[in-house]
């Protein structure tokens, strides 16, 4: 796949969210498999996404960097997944991988999850006003 294609793909789910108010995306091509994306996506309820990645989708969408961080109507944070390395001492069997959870100090074992995957638990938090 060609990261024209990625892109076009990431905006097709924004797109096709109903819960989305509006969105501020960048899409920085990087080479032909490689780009960064980021920006925020805004939710009816006033919540709000932020997200980062770096990609490399020549073999496999390798997600090299990211971070998808909810913040709730109230700008608190509700959630967010990252691959920083700044976990290594917890052990986790996911590690890098993990998920903040409420606040900075409350960190689990995650999977690395797509922009797909947290927009449907978003879904699931998001409070129509």
């Amino acid at each position: 796949m060609r990261i024209e294609a990625y892109f076009h793909a990431l905006q097709e789910i924004i797109d096709t969210c109903p819960l989305i108010q509006a969105s501020t995306m960048t899409y920085d091509k990087r080479g032909s498999y490689e780009g960064f994306i980021g920006g925020e996506i805004n939710f009816c309820d006033g919540s709000i996404l932020y997200l980062r990645e770096f990609v490399d989708v020549e073999t496999t969408i390798d997600r090299l960097m990211y971070v998808y961080q909810y913040m709730d109507s109230f700008k608190r944070l509700a959630f967010r997944y990252d691959n920083t390395g700044h976990h290594k001492k917890l052990n986790l069997p996911t590690y890098p991988h993990h998920k903040h959870e409420g606040s900075e100090d409350y960190v689990i074992a995650s999977v690395a999850p797509d922009l797909a995957a947290v927009l449907n638990e978003i879904e699931a938090l998001v409070r129509l006003p």
